[in-house]
């Protein structure tokens, strides 16, 4: 079986990666390598997969559509799991042609790429931001999604949309992850467990929005990676029924979080522990693009693929923090 994965240098790119060639899947992946946050970070990620089963990778951008071309020749490609993006929700104010480059045309390249191989599977990354700030919770798949709160949010709903328009008219079986706040070892800098674990250590405040009145759906990688992979080894049925998201077509969705709403202040009490310190709270407004709550149903998930996270926060943001440590000794010493 060989895979196609995009962003494979990012966090749960690396993370199911690494899962996949352990269980001995041929994996090639790609990543532009971009420095939204620090590049060396991604090859460190790529380093620690050197020699682990059958694994490749090419630093390529997937929004250009020869150099994708370029690195497949000739690849028998059976499934691709595609969740390189432009991430992050504020950086979308600042610069939105960089995800309109990388998550409009170039999940077209990739769909492109899906219907020209005639691929088993292709299983695309989506965000909770596509719920925007609605009310409801927790969020389903069948709810409305028509006012996202970001461009980033945009880009992901146009994601469904594009991929069920190819599932429609070309019939590729495809699945879209509604990914919640997803954290763990070899997690991302400009997230608030990052954030909030580095100034914790270091003494600094850290920035408290909405004044700490917000809650979110803490997914640890782990439990991400067995859901994606239960997802990526179950494409959906052509078969004329309504999926999850309301698709006839070979296409579905699904939310990928704990179904757990934590409040900040509880995380950051949990960090704190981890960390052996006390954190300065830097209490602020809003940030624009943002919303107070994210809360996820995964009774379809769950129904369908028989998953199940198991990770909850005092469990998880430890293991975050150890290595988080460990990590940074590394660095030191280097």
């Amino acid at each position: 079986m060989t895979i196609l994965v995009t962003g494979g240098a990012g966090f749960i790119g690396f993370h199911c990666c690494r899962k996949l060639v352990e269980r001995g899947d041929d994996v090639l992946a790609i990543d532009n390598l971009n420095s939204y946050y620090p590049p060396a970070l991604k090859r460190d990620r790529l380093r620690e997969l050197e020699g682990i089963g059958s694994f490749r990778f090419s630093q390529v951008d997937f929004g250009e559509r020869s150099a994708l071309d370029e690195a497949v020749a000739g690849l028998k490609i059976d499934k691709i799991l595609h969740l390189g993006a432009q991430a992050g929700v504020r950086y979308s104010i600042e610069n939105p042609y960089a995800y309109a480059h990388s998550n409009l045309v170039g999940h077209l390249n990739m769909l492109e790429l899906a219907r020209d191989r005639a691929v088993d599977h292709f299983v695309y990354a989506s965000s909770s931001s596509v719920y925007g700030a609605s009310p409801r919770v927790p969020f389903r798949v069948e709810d409305r999604v028509d006012h996202p709160m970001s461009f980033y949010a945009a880009t992901k709903k146009s994601n469904e949309l594009m991929s069920e328009t190819y599932s429609h008219l070309y019939r590729i079986p495809q699945t879209g992850l509604r990914f919640f706040t997803v954290y763990g070892p070899w997690g991302r800098p400009d997230m608030a467990m990052w954030i909030f674990t580095s100034r914790i250590l270091n003494g600094e405040p850290i920035p408290v929005f909405n004044d700490g009145n917000m809650r979110r759906d803490f997914t640890f990688i782990t439990d991400i990676v067995s859901g994606v992979v239960k997802a990526l080894d179950n494409p959906p049925e052509d078969d004329g029924m309504a999926k999850p998201g309301g698709s006839q077509s070979p296409h579905r969705l699904y939310n990928i979080g704990n179904h757990r709403a934590e409040r900040l202040d509880r995380l950051i009490k949990v960090i704190e522990s981890a960390c052996g310190r006390s954190a300065i709270r830097d209490y602020k407004p809003m940030q624009p693009g943002d919303v107070p709550a994210t809360f996820a149903d995964i009774s379809a998930i769950e129904r369908d693929l028989g998953f199940r996270p198991t990770t909850s926060i005092d469990e998880g943001v430890p293991q975050f923090v150890d290595w988080y440590r460990h990590y940074h000794q590394l660095q030191l010493v280097a």
